[in-house]
């Protein structure tokens, strides 16, 4: 794949950065990333943030950041269903990215696409 450079010259895309910006993309990831943001939350509190998103495609995400690196699951002592999800010092290097694309939308308003 190909990009735009300076003076029209066109590069090729390195496949880390085509890779980071198709997970952080898929659906719901950057919204769980920006409700971890503000600190550790359990499963509901995570699901209550965000209106819309099935329990199924939650976990999944969940799961996929934890794989990634991005998030810790810690099993809380009170009980063993009760666990936290939080941001790990990886997923925190997000937090400019995330806060530049909101302010992004903010300044453009929404962005609108079509499938």
């Amino acid at each position: 794949m190909l990009t735009p450079e300076k003076h029209g010259e066109m590069t090729p895309v390195c496949s880390n950065f085509h890779n980071t910006i198709e997970f952080i993309g898929r659906r719901w990831m950057g919204v769980i990333v920006y409700t971890l943001m503000s600190g550790p939350k359990r499963f509901h509190e995570i699901a209550a943030s965000i209106p819309g998103i099935s329990d199924r495609l939650l976990t999944e995400r969940l799961n996929e950041l934890v794989n990634e690196g991005l998030v810790t699951k810690t099993q809380l002592a009170s009980s063993s269903k009760k666990v936290e999800y939080e941001l790990t010092q990886k997923g925190l290097a997000l937090k400019d990215v995330i806060i530049a694309i909101r302010n992004w939308t903010e300044q453009c308003g929404r962005f609108n696409h079509s499938d």
